[in-house]
Parts: C-alpha cells; sequence; structure tokens
C-alpha cells in the first residue's frame, strides 16, 4: 500500500507543479508577457526639394526616381520626379471628377488609388499609359506591394491584402498598438518584411507586422519641418513614404511640403 500511496502522491505533485501558475511550468513553456512597441526618433540625412504645390498622397522611390500621387479635385497627378532637383520628368493627370489618393509599384506597373470614387488606375511603369482600371467598395488611402500582393488602406484600422490581377480582396488585417485599433492608416510602403503607415492627421508612422497586425514600433517624426523652411506657405500634414532598397535609405515628406527628407531611424537612447 505504501508503493501505491508513494505513487499518487508523485502524480499529485507533478500535476500541482504543471498546473500552478507560480511553478516551473511558466518558465519551461517560456512564457513571457508582452512587450509594448518600440519607440523610434529620427536623424536627418538630407533634405531634397520637393514640389510645395504637390499635395501628396503617395510616394514611392525605384531606379532613381521619385514616383509620386497627389491628390486634390482638379489637381490629381502621377508623377515621376528627379529627386536632385525636383523636376518633374512625366506626368499624368486624373480627370477633374477624382481624388487621386496613393500609389504603389508591382512588378512593371503602377496602382493608383482614388478617394471615393471607388476606382485604382493601373498604369506601365515606362510609359505611363493606362493599362487597366479596378474598382473597390471602400475609400482609397494608401497602397503598398509585399512583392505578392497589394495592401490597402481605407482611414479605418484595416488593411485589405488583393489580388494584384484582380483586385479582390484576400484578406481583412485589423491593425493595433498595445491591444487598441489604430484608426487613419494612411500611406504605405513595405520596408523589410514591415509595413510602415502614416497614420492621418499625426506625425507618427506606424511599423506594423504583416502577419498580425500588430504595431511593434512607432517612428515619431515630430518636428521634421521646420516653420522656418516654409514661412508664409500653407503645408498640410505628414504623408508620404519611400524606400530605396539598393542603398537602403528612407524617406518621408507632406501634403505640400517643400521638401522630401531623406532620415535615418534612431533609437531614443541614441
Amino acid at each position: 500500500m505504501r508503493k501505491k500511496y508513494v505513487f499518487l502522491a508523485v502524480i499529485l505533485l507533478s500535476l500541482f507543479t504543471f498546473f500552478n501558475p507560480f511553478g516551473r511550468s511558466t518558465e519551461i513553456i517560456g512564457v513571457t508577457p508582452p512587450s509594448g512597441p518600440a519607440l523610434y526618433t529620427y536623424k536627418i540625412v538630407n533634405r531634397l526639394p520637393h514640389d510645395p504645390q504637390a499635395f501628396t498622397q503617395g510616394l514611392v522611390y525605384k531606379d532613381g526616381c521619385f514616383y509620386e500621387g497627389t491628390g486634390l479635385y482638379g489637381h490629381s497627378s502621377l508623377r515621376q520626379v528627379n529627386p536632385a532637383d525636383g523636376t518633374v520628368l512625366d506626368q499624368v493627370n486624373l480627370p477633374y471628377t477624382f481624388f487621386g489618393e496613393g500609389i504603389t509599384i508591382h512588378q512593371d506597373r503602377i496602382i493608383q488609388l482614388t478617394w471615393r470614387e471607388h476606382r485604382a488606375f493601373v498604369y506601365d511603369l515606362a510609359s505611363f499609359s493606362l493599362l487597366d482600371t479596378f474598382t473597390y467598395t471602400t475609400e482609397g488611402w494608401g497602397i503598398t506591394s509585399d512583392g505578392k500582393y497589394l495592401i490597402m488602406s481605407d482611414g479605418s484600422s484595416l488593411l485589405t491584402y488583393r489580388d494584384p490581377d484582380t483586385f479582390n480582396s484576400v484578406l481583412r488585417l485589423p491593425v493595433r498598438s498595445n491591444g487598441q485599433p489604430v484608426t487613419h492608416l494612411n500611406e504605405l510602403e513595405f520596408i523589410n518584411g514591415k509595413i510602415f503607415a502614416n497614420v492621418w492627421l499625426t506625425d507618427q508612422i506606424a511599423i506594423i507586422d504583416p502577419t498580425s497586425g500588430q504595431v511593434t514600433a512607432w517612428l515619431d517624426l515630430t518636428g521634421l519641418l521646420d516653420p522656418k523652411d516654409h514661412p508664409g506657405q500653407t503645408v498640410d500634414v505628414l504623408n508620404g513614404i519611400a524606400y530605396d532598397e539598393q542603398e537602403d535609405r528612407l524617406f518621408v515628406t507632406g501634403k505640400l511640403w517643400p521638401y522630401i527628407f531623406e532620415i535615418e531611424i534612431m533609437t531614443e537612447k541614441e
């Protein structure tokens, strides 16, 4: 009988250790409390000229040029721009009834959204000739490509993954930071496996895990545009993220800003 009791005692002790939240099981399983997003700041590396009349809605860098989508009714366009002096090398103007929004390059095409017209225009990258149009039911704000899917924002806390050939919705991904929805997601850029998103009416860029939708870091660009840089000139919000993959350079700008800034991401301790 003693052997039987000893055996039962061992079993009960094992069960207590396994289920006890203060026992070794926590360490063995490796459960750790969730940590909040990292906080980053910036250092200005370079300042490039930017058309102060451009209401920037989308910005991309490829093969030595900026590609920019601008907004406002009657002023919306798609442009190819020389970074050195801001010269517009090529331009397509949208009809007056369309308010241009975000752009992205996917393979040899440029896709440009519109705000409330539920229309996306697809252009040939080399010639800017119109190849196709897509429709969607939400507002159009920002768009980027992860190489397989198009990823679109509509001003809410949701990102929509879309088939690049049909524009059909494949996945709706909610974006959260510390458990709370992040709304007003605007211009997007896919950089080194993360989605960078301007958050409308703020100086913050959310850095988002493309699988979970969790904000892994915040990039605070407060003070980037000095008021002395635009005396007497009206400027609008921070909006526009571009990445030079070849040289690992990050560019940001805003609507009606006189400059595009090349920045380096810094931790708060640096």
